[in-house]
């Protein structure tokens, strides 16, 4: 079998890492690094400690804090801006998927000036970044291990740039930076961590490999017996960290694999909704993997045992549906929607929903059933 795997080259994981990201960015930043975050997070004190490290290491710091969910054009283009105004020499990006996701935008534009619209597909983006350190605030999106970044690029649209470039040089993960998250956040970004894990197992991309599946398999072995401890108990700093954990290997897994259908399904949600990503492929994965089982339906069956042990014995097509019963019982456990008119989703809106889901070519490329528009628009039906 042959396949290219890259990843994140340094990953430092520890309970309170954060407050060593002075002497962790020193020799790889230079003096004078961007901080990529969000409004929220520096209001509820989250950023202090990263501040704090910086500038004791008399590291000097530019704070750009105005990352906003499916971040637009315009906040990518701002990051990068301060960036090149402040002659960064590095860049930190602290925060969920849209924070990490500007902070690798902005590495490459204040170094390699190119049009923004002209990095997003796969191998657009081109020359270098700034040295780049990306510490997660969310168990969930695994960009810290991932090569990509989405753009909203319309009222209705996104679009993603992916490149090895944007591989960040450190990984940190700092579970004490998850504990503040509220039971739906961690569950919606849990949820997503988890379909990162089995769109990658079952993805048809010709690079999905041995690595790539084992790091899925172990990914949801973390995430799924670790869930509902999360959820019920945003102290419990082992869950958090074994959800921690188990987003990175999910993002290590489909930033090689790639995902599918319940992303470009999850798309024009957030797009067109401003539904949380997360949330968002949590409302469709029962339905796509429905949809998908009659193509994998000894993937679903291998998967059903790593996450719900309990499961009774049964022939493959017996299994497979089980995990995808048990999946869409765990979401509604975790206080996830059970549906997308529970989410406020109008039911003419799916048309468009399915319209939209077809631009997403580099993902539903990925899918193990090949989708057409009137299929999404039937798994829109049956989600609804």
């Amino acid at each position: 079998m042959a396949f290219n795997f890259s990843t994140v080259p340094t990953i430092i994981c520890a309970p309170g890492a954060i407050k060593r990201l002075g002497e962790i960015a020193s020799p790889r930043l230079g003096g004078r690094v961007l901080l990529v975050t969000d409004p929220g997070l520096v209001k509820a004190g989250v950023v202090d400690p990263a501040l704090a490290a910086l500038r004791a290491a008399r590291i000097e710091v530019a704070l750009f804090d105005k990352v906003e969910a499916d971040p637009p054009e315009a906040c990518v283009l701002a990051a990068a801006d301060m960036a090149l105004g402040f002659g960064a020499s590095g860049v930190v990006g602290l925060g969920g998927g849209s924070s990490l996701d500007v902070a690798k935008l902005a590495a490459l534009l204040a170094k390699t000036p190119q049009p923004l619209e002209e990095t997003y597909g796969v191998g657009k983006a081109r020359g270098s970044r700034l040295p780049l350190i990306l510490a997660p605030t969310t168990a969930g999106t695994g960009s810290e291990a991932t090569a990509v970044a989405v753009v909203t690029t319309s009222a209705s649209d996104k679009m993603g740039a992916v490149s090895p470039i944007l591989l960040p040089d450190v990984a940190l993960l700092d579970a004490e930076l998850t504990l503040g998250l509220p039971a739906h956040v961690a569950a919606a970004t849990g949820i997503d961590a988890m379909v990162h894990a089995i769109e990658a197992f079952t993805s048809i991309n010709p690079n999905n490999s041995h690595v790539s599946k084992a790091l899925a398999r172990e990914a949801l072995r973390l995430l799924g017996a670790n869930i509902r401890a999360a959820v019920k108990n945003g102290r419990d700093l082992a869950a958090r960290e074994a959800m921690l954990t188990g987003s990175l290997l999910a993002g290590m897994a489909f930033a090689n694999a790639s995902v599918g259908a319940v992303h470009a399904l999850a798309y024009p949600l957030g797009g067109r909704c401003h539904l949380p990503h997360g949330l968002a492929n949590a409302l469709v994965l029962p339905e796509v993997m429905r949809f998908n089982v009659s193509a994998c339906a000894a993937d679903y069956a291998h998967l059903a045992r790593i996450v719900f042990d309990d499961l009774p014995q049964g022939p493959e097509s017996f299994t497979a549906d089980m995990f995808i019963a048990r999946v869409a019982a765990l979401c509604v456990e975790i206080g996830i929607p059970p549906n997308l008119r529970a989410a406020n989703i109008a039911e003419g809106d799916l048309t468009l929903f399915a319209r939209d889901a077809m631009k997403q070519t580099r993902l539903l490329v990925n899918n193990p059933r090949a989708v057409s528009q009137a299929d999404a628009l039937g798994i829109y039906q049956r989600a609804f």
